[in-house]
């Protein structure tokens, strides 16, 4: 939902400045009324056939990416990209684009709770850490008040820099000048810890969940004892290395088995998992059902 008022936000804004309706929108979905993130109809839609020649197309991905592939609106979409639309992605919105077949050599960017379930489904795309990619006609935003920054190039695009920064002004928007800043959530952003050795410990872990390493490779990596390792985490996490690195990649499975539709055996190897009856007992562990456990209940 925040992603979709900041979105609006900034073209009301925009028309305020400009003391002119100069720019309109509409909302459009391809079956049933959508629901917003706190599970509450957002705004009413109108059948996507309603729409004629638009100059801008926003997709508005939820939660849930694995109800996004739907065969009519990636028709509506190729039809609209072939006459030369831009088509743009919020929050997950660039599934909707790569089911769709419409990202090609396009960098995308989304939130990054999302970001390893969209690596599985699409392996060979490239997907940006940046909060916002807006570059030819497919862009995208990583959610929340990253839209803001995207729709503020649009604004420059339609225009110039001078209108679109009088609307960052009278947003009281001040991170127009940070567009480069990556929005990934990076290990020290999320934990709020500020100690070197262990935040370059936690980026490690995260970028090897697939392919675990040890904690003594970790230590020699970051600079620390093993030891020193151990009491740093203890102090940071409240846990040792071992265990939060197995918590991580477990959350990832979760995380893979709720986003998309990978069998649990391709789940657990994404995961570092080479026999599934480990990963069922450590996710058991984690989350107190097993993996089959949680795709029932989930996909019901």
């Amino acid at each position: 939902m925040l992603t979709l008022v900041s979105a609006l936000e900034t073209l009301q804004n925009a028309n305020l400045n400009a003391a002119a309706q100069v720019f309109s929108w509409s909302f459009h979905c391809p079956g049933p009324q959508p629901l917003s993130s706190l599970g509450v109809a957002s705004f009413p839609c109108a059948p996507l056939e309603d729409i004629r020649n638009p100059r801008e197309v926003i997709i508005v991905g939820g939660p849930d990416v694995t109800v996004l592939n739907v065969n009519k609106l990636n028709v509506w979409l190729n039809r609209h990209a072939r006459n030369g639309v831009r088509l743009s992605g919020l929050t997950t919105g660039a599934f909707v684009l790569g089911y769709a077949g419409l990202i090609g050599d396009a960098e995308v960017t989304m939130h990054w709770q999302f970001r390893d379930a969209f690596r599985e489904t699409f392996a060979d795309v490239d997907l940006s850490p940046r909060p916002y990619v807006a570059t030819g006609t497919r862009c995208s935003s990583s959610g929340g008040v990253s839209a803001i920054d995207l729709f503020l190039t649009f604004l420059v695009d339609y225009r110039g820099q001078e209108f679109a920064e009088s609307v960052s002004e009278s947003m009281n928007y001040v991170t127009m000048q940070q567009v480069q800043q990556v929005a990934s959530a990076e290990a020290s952003t999320r934990t709020r810890i500020k100690n070197g050795p262990t935040v370059a410990a936690l980026e490690i872990m995260e970028a090897n969940l697939e392919f675990p390493v040890t904690p003594p490779q970790i230590a020699a990596e970051v600079g620390v004892s093993t030891r020193q390792l151990e009491r740093l985490f203890g102090k940071h996490l409240g846990q040792s290395p071992k265990r939060h690195y197995m918590h991580l990649r477990l959350r990832r499975a979760y995380f893979l088995l709720t986003q998309t539709k990978m069998p649990v055996i391709e789940v657990a190897i994404a995961c570092g998992f080479q026999s599934p009856g480990h990963f069922s007992k450590c996710f058991r562990n984690e989350f107190a059902l097993t993996p089959t456990e949680l795709l029932k209940s989930h996909r019901v």
